[in-house]
């Protein structure tokens, strides 16, 4: 089965936020690359726990029980949602970000000066300047993969020419959270590995449009944020055991010795976490109810639910952009070749001849779109590309999104004065 009108009508009932109006509109939610909408039992679950469960860890009294099994559950949940087999690999923490800076710090103690880190003029700064930082703290080199002009995407021959017996890591991200193009992420880890670096994945932008798997990927490290795949505010951090094991974290002295809890600094969001196992089960029932199936584990239900998201969402970009292509003041920056939409996930931006990207924002906000403008902190490659200081115009499709919200959407900005 396939996502129908009916399962996505659905779908689309599950999330509150979609009811909202803007005149005599309903509110179009194209703001995804910048945070999801969240499923009511996501809401539910975090609600819940701070209602009845509220404590630390550690005690031998019920809510402190409750909250340790809760945690546990989810270290399950998100290992499944990763693709992992070990669930003390998965780190929770206050966003990707954060715990990206962590974990260059503890990375940079291992490196030296004539060491060299590879980073890309494609990826969100989270994923950027926190080894830059971290290799000028330990005097190693940082090395720029660039971009391809005609597409925005990574330049794979200047990634591949700058790897050396030097390089300790490669910092890479998934799918861009500006163009949507997806990154062939296992030959890059075959690549680094070949010449002894390690691989650090964002899959944030990743993570709401495909199925992750880390070990059939390879890589060292990955990161998502539940916020960008239909749950709360919080980080998700996989490691490969034996690093997590060797490396030392920044840490205080009760803290546990060795993962996931020597890496989760201080007390964690428990109420976030709980909504992100919320997130993960939605997506599983998504995709038991896509197979017909109920009782599908976990991980299989989330692969049938993924498998059908793509399709659809291919369908959407794939009309965005042919709608887009009639509207000559506008250039698309990214893949726009129908036969390469597999190349990309549903995130487009572009910039319009006689529109500034943030006066078509304020214009379709009027209209009920919900869109975002500027650099989206993918500085790098704005700069690269000569936007700045103004951007680019960014329309973020997920699943709830339908084809007519698209098809009004074209019309308006066809219409834009």
């Amino acid at each position: 089965m396939r996502l129908t009108p009916p399962i996505l009508e659905h779908c689309r009932r599950q999330f509150p936020a979609l009811s909202r109006r803007v005149g005599e509109h309903r509110a179009v939610f194209f703001d995804g690359p910048g945070g999801t909408q969240t499923p009511q039992r996501v809401i539910e679950a975090v609600s819940h726990y701070l209602a009845h469960s509220n404590a630390n860890q550690g005690g031998l009294f019920a809510t402190s029980q409750e909250t340790g099994r809760l945690l546990a559950d989810a270290h399950r949940v998100l290992a499944d949602f990763l693709g992992a087999s070990d669930p003390d690999c998965v780190i929770f923490g206050a966003n990707m970000t954060t715990l990206t800076f962590s974990l260059s710090r503890a990375l940079a103690r291992t490196w030296k000066s004539s060491d060299e880190v590879i980073v890309t003029r494609l990826d969100h700064d989270a994923n950027v300047s926190p080894w830059v930082l971290a290799a000028r703290d330990a005097g190693a080199t940082v090395r720029y993969a660039g971009i391809r002009d005609e597409d925005c995407t990574l330049d794979l021959e200047e990634l591949r020419h700058l790897l050396n017996e030097r390089t300790k890591l490669v910092a890479v991200g998934y799918a861009s959270n500006a163009t949507g193009s997806i990154q062939p992420v296992r030959d890059i880890v075959d690549w680094a590995h070949q010449v002894g670096a390690k691989v650090f994945v964002d899959a944030v932008h990743y993570a709401p449009h495909g199925l992750i798997d880390v070990q059939a990927l390879g890589c060292d490290f990955l990161v998502c944020s539940a916020y960008k795949f239909f749950g709360p505010h919080v980080g998700v951090l996989w490691g490969r055991r034996e690093l997590l094991e060797e490396l030392e974290a920044y840490k205080v002295r009760p803290a546990p010795l060795h993962p996931p809890g020597k890496w989760m600094t201080g007390t964690q969001n428990h109420e976030g976490i709980a909504g992100a196992v919320a997130a993960v089960e939605y997506l599983a029932d998504l995709g038991r109810m896509l197979s017909g199936n109920e009782n599908l584990p976990r991980r299989v239900a989330l692969r049938e639910a993924y498998r059908d998201i793509g399709l659809y969402e291919r369908g959407l970009v794939a009309r965005l952009l042919a709608g887009l292509e009639q509207i000559p003041e506008i250039k698309v920056w990214g893949i726009n070749d129908p036969q390469r939409i597999d190349e990309r996930v549903s995130t487009v931006s572009f910039t319009h001849d006689r529109f500034l990207p943030v006066t078509m924002a304020e214009k379709l906000a009027r209209a009920g779109f919900f869109v975002w403008h500027g650099n989206y902190y993918a500085l790098h490659l704005t700069e690269a590309l000569g936007l700045e200081p103004e951007g680019m115009l960014r329309v973020g499709l997920v699943h709830y999104n339908t084809l007519s919200e698209v098809e009004r959407f074209l019309e308006v900005l066809h219409g834009l004065h």
